[in-house]
């Protein structure tokens, strides 16, 4: 007891007990593991002796315990069910997995079913969808019709003049002739065209005075003319030519008036004649001041003011480049906008030059007494005080250095040949024109020569002598072009030049250079000009411009186009109204009278110019919103009936400023024909798509095989004279529509982006709305232009490879220079043959609109000639273009910034447009980019100046990354 608890105390014996305590234990354990190394090793091969012992002790020979075959397993009677109930288990088995794979099929075909019955579901919600807005667009017109209060109006029974006139009440006097007393308008309906009937200055006496050059050039542009006409007694203008004159042939004012009076036409007064004294050189005399003219126009140079009838005569411009064109690779750039003189004057005046240099006075004596009767000597005294002053350089001679020109009494005479004062005005940032100090003479032919050569050079004109009438004063807008100031202001010249912008200055030059090339440069030009200015008094409408006859290759369709998941991925949203039944025509001339009445102005003052009536523009004024509620809704296709909305009410209709419309897809191609079908095939259910005019650009005809896809909407190929990229832009007849979606065969556009495009386009229709992008930059070490397309915060070009233009700017002078002479003479036989047949036009629908009507011969017949040749700079374009088969787009982006002076809008973020896997294009060679720096270098040359303009951002849609309710949808889903 004592040891326990010592034990248990932890006493002394504390060791020697934890030792046997842990000695115990290990035994245990290695009892433990012994035991049971005997268990797992030894029973297992003593089993195995047994069962094998009594295997083999079987006298049957039949083994109980031993591996056997699966027959002979079954034999065995406990286990003859077991095998029973496995066969029947793996029959089961095997048609529930038939069972199966059956029943999976099934669920595959009826989900493919399932797939099918959602895409039918999804595609008969999207037909539905467009029929009715198609219903609601046929509903909107039905309206529209039924609600129309324009009665159609029937053209007038008397469209041509009868031979006898009615005679008009005489005037008080000749000079006070105007247009109400001394013009008979009823000779000139509004529909009769403007005929003009032409003498034939070679059958009078007086035509073999005249200068041959002046008689030679004036011939050949009445001969091109599409107004001319053979038959006089439809005419509703006579112009008679009747100088220059040779020199030293003076002919008698009696015998020239006589001869005047007894023209066949003249009708005992001369109304509706136009007598043309045309001045060739800067000394012509002013051949009809002492002739009576009766009521006949006279149109010349020089003029007195007991003469000049305001309103009813014309001060023309000299007709400089008589049988000639002028060089437009002479002509100055307009840049740098200051040159080295501020402003430069030559000129003498021989009969009171010297006296005024001995009889000038000082300002303050001048000041002090009477304002002197002529301004001659405060101008010339200032003008040296300016060039001794030493503040800007400049340059005035008051004196010839070789024998100044001939010139009339109180003008100051040319000094020079035109060459030498060309060069001087070229250094000159403005021209001084001093007017005659006659204020009797209203114009001189030196003055005009002045006027010309500066403008021509792109020199600013200041005029001195406010005075004086400018040529076509009553149309042009001489304040746009050059500086007039009244000869009291010469002492505040000098302030006034130096106060015009950099940015004023570079306007007027540009605005002189397109009135010189388009009123004054080539003797076609001052004839067209003068009958437009008479045309325009008496409001008749220019000629239509001549369309491009388009010749059709016949081609097969039929093949069923599909649908590109990729061009047809809109998300939920329709994009609108498939309208391909009838396509809807743009309406075309429903301006052509008010424009000649009310927008004159506009039409002489920008280009074009007035010489042609365009079927529409991008120019029209624009509806106030109300109105198209208000009486005047007719085509408009307001969101939401005017109520607004997002995705689906968006793209449920057009919207906008003006009515609905559609445009037309015009495509160059090359003999590509896989790809351009598939191109073809993209445009299928594209909505707004009036048509698509293929251009085909190969020599060689599509292949007779060749299967069309059917898009819905009628495909026009087209065949072409020749390979050119110019005919990308040539105005097709078979374009009904304002807008023109210029597109690649290979470009590859989403229906969105194209629907995109054309809604921007809409609003900005003067403008080129496309998809590339590119800029012109500055080579600083050439100092030229290069053309650049990498990415970049700034362009000035969108490629017309995939881009939106009105069809205004299709270039309406590149028609290619042929002979027009003799069609024009066989054309005018048989217009009068019909005329004498054809009485009146009977009651045809009018509509508010003039086109050439088979009712009228004339008219009808002689527009569909070419009217107008090419200028040289549009013929030297187009040339080049040709020449590298290259540049034709950025040809196009420079004519419409120069006509309107707004950079182009690029819509969405792509930047290329080109299809995977198509063929290489032209654009990959090397020389690409060669060429097009070469093309923009030589177009500034052409143009003068750059007209590019720059811009800084892109177009995307309203509500684009924009958080919306659940309720509410966006405009496009990617865009």
């Amino acid at each position: 007891m004592t040891g326990y608890a010592m034990l248990r105390s932890g006493g002394v014996g504390n060791g020697g007990q934890t030792c046997m305590l842990r000695w115990s234990n290990r035994i245990r354990l290695t009892w433990l593991s012994f035991t049971l190394f005997i268990i797992l090793v030894f029973f297992p091969l003593i089993a195995h002796y047994y069962l094998t012992t009594l295997d083999e002790a079987d006298e049957a020979g039949k083994r109980i315990f031993g591996p056997r075959a699966g027959s002979e397993l079954c034999e065995v009677k406990h286990v003859l069910d077991l095998c029973r109930i496995r066969e029947s288990v793996s029959e089961e088995l095997l048609q529930l997995e038939a069972k199966r794979q059956e029943l999976n099929s099934e669920i595959a075909r009826l989900n493919l079913k399932i797939e099918a019955c959602k895409k039918s579901i999804e595609n008969a919600k999207q037909d539905l969808l467009q029929l009715k807005n198609v219903i609601s667009q046929t509903e909107h017109s039905y309206k529209e019709l039924m609600a129309q209060n324009q009665p159609k109006l029937s053209l007038p029974i008397r469209l041509l003049p009868e031979k006898d006139d009615a005679g008009l009440p005489p005037p008080k006097a000749t000079w006070g002739c105007r247009l109400h007393n001394c013009f008979d308008y009823s000779r000139c309906p509004l529909t009769s065209g403007f005929p003009v009937y032409v003498y034939d200055s070679d059958q009078f006496a007086f035509g073999s005075y005249l200068d041959p050059l002046v008689k030679q050039a004036f011939q050949a542009t009445t001969r091109t003319n599409i107004y001319v006409t053979e038959n006089a007694d439809i005419a509703c203008l006579y112009v008679i030519l009747v100088g220059e004159m040779q020199e030293p042939v003076v002919l008698r004012p009696a015998d020239l008036e006589k001869q005047l009076h007894s023209l066949p036409h003249w009708r005992t007064d001369g109304h509706n004649h136009v007598i043309i004294n045309l001045s060739r050189k800067s000394d012509t005399q002013n051949l009809l001041y002492n002739v009576s003219t009766g009521r006949a126009m006279v149109a010349q140079s020089t003029f007195y003011a007991a003469q000049f009838r305001a309103g009813f005569d014309l001060v023309v411009s000299p007709l400089v480049h008589a049988m000639s064109e002028p060089n437009f690779m002479e002509i100055p750039p307009q840049v740098p906008v200051k040159r080295k003189y501020l402003f430069t004057f030559q000129g003498e005046k021989i009969e009171s030059l010297r006296s005024s240099l001995q009889e000038a006075r000082s300002f303050e004596e001048e000041m002090e007494g009477d304002p002197p009767a002529d301004y001659d000597d405060r101008i010339i005294a200032t003008l040296k005080a300016v060039q001794d002053s030493k503040l800007d350089q400049v340059l005035v001679e008051f004196t010839c250095k070789n024998q100044p020109k001939r010139s009339l009494p109180t003008e100051w005479a040319l000094c020079g040949e035109r060459e030498d004062r060309l060069e001087l005005l070229k250094l000159s940032t403005f021209a001084l024109i001093i007017t005659p100090g006659d204020p009797h003479l209203v114009m001189s032919s030196g003055c005009a020569t002045r006027l010309f050569e500066a403008l021509e050079v792109g020199a600013v004109p200041v005029v001195l002598g406010e005075q004086v009438q400018l040529p076509y004063q009553d149309m042009l807008q001489w304040n746009e072009a050059a500086l007039v100031v009244p000869k009291p202001r010469v002492t505040e010249v000098h302030f006034l030049l130096r106060s015009l912008s950099d940015s004023d200055l570079l306007a007027m030059r540009r605005q002189g250079r397109f009135l010189w090339e388009t009123y004054f440069s080539t003797t076609d030009s001052i004839f067209n000009t003068m009958l437009a200015m008479i045309r325009t008094r008496i409001q008749i409408p220019a000629a239509p411009i001549r369309e491009e006859v388009a010749a059709e290759i016949p081609h097969r369709s039929g093949k069923a186009a599909g649908t590109d998941p990729n061009m047809a991925d809109n998300g939920d949203l329709d994009l609108g109204p498939v309208e391909t039944e009838p396509p809807y025509a743009s309406p075309k001339y429903l301006r052509n009278f008010t424009l000649t009445v009310t927008d004159f102005y506009r039409s002489w003052n920008s280009a074009p110019g007035p010489f042609h009536l365009f079927p529409h523009t991008p120019f029209d004024p624009v509806l106030p919103s109300e109105a198209k509620f208000l009486g005047s809704g007719t085509g408009f296709r307001p969101i939401g009936g005017g109520a607004g909305g997002s995705g689906k009410e968006f793209q449920a209709a057009l919207g906008g400023n003006v009515p609905r419309e559609q445009f037309t897809v015009v495509m160059l191609t090359y003999e590509r024909e896989e790809v351009l079908m598939n191109s073809l095939e993209r445009l299928n259910g594209l909505p707004y798509l009036n048509k698509v005019v293929v251009v085909w650009n190969s020599p060689k005809l599509p292949s007779e095989d060749l299967l069309w896809p059917d898009i819905g909407v009628p495909i026009m190929v087209v065949r072409t004279e020749k390979n050119s990229l110019n005919n990308r832009f040539l105005p097709w007849n078979e374009i009904e529509t304002e807008a023109i979606l210029s597109i690649d065969d290979d470009a590859h556009l989403r229906h969105d982006e194209i629907m995109f495009g054309f809604r921007v386009w809409r609003e900005a229709r003067d403008r080129i709305v496309g998809f590339p992008g590119r800029y012109h930059a500055w080579d600083i070490p050439h100092q030229s232009w290069l053309y650049n397309s990498n990415y970049s915060c700034e362009l000035s070009m969108v490629l017309t490879g995939a881009a939106f233009f009105h069809k205004v700017f299709t270039p309406v002078s590149t028609f290619p220079r042929h002979q027009q002479d003799s069609a024009l003479l066989r054309l005018s036989e048989r217009a009068t043959l019909a005329l004498s047949r054809t009485a009146h036009c009977g009651r045809a629908a009018w509509q508010g609109t003039w086109q050439p009507r088979r009712q009228l011969p004339t008219r009808a017949v002689l527009l569909l000639l070419p009217q107008r040749n090419p200028s040289p700079e549009t013929q030297a374009i187009r040339d080049m273009v040709d020449e590298y088969i290259n540049c034709e787009d950025i040809a196009m982006n420079f004519l419409v910034s120069h006509i309107t002076r707004k950079p182009p809008i690029k819509v969405t973020s792509r930047w290329t447009f080109r299809c995977p896997g198509c063929p290489q294009a032209l654009s990959h060679d090397d020389s690409h980019f060669h060429e097009r720096h070469k093309c923009i270098n030589f177009f500034v040359k052409v143009y003068g100046y750059m007209p590019l303009l720059y811009t800084q951002f892109r177009v995307d849609s309203v509500l684009f990354k924009t958080r919306l309710p659940h309720d509410k949808t966006k405009c496009f889903k990617f865009i």
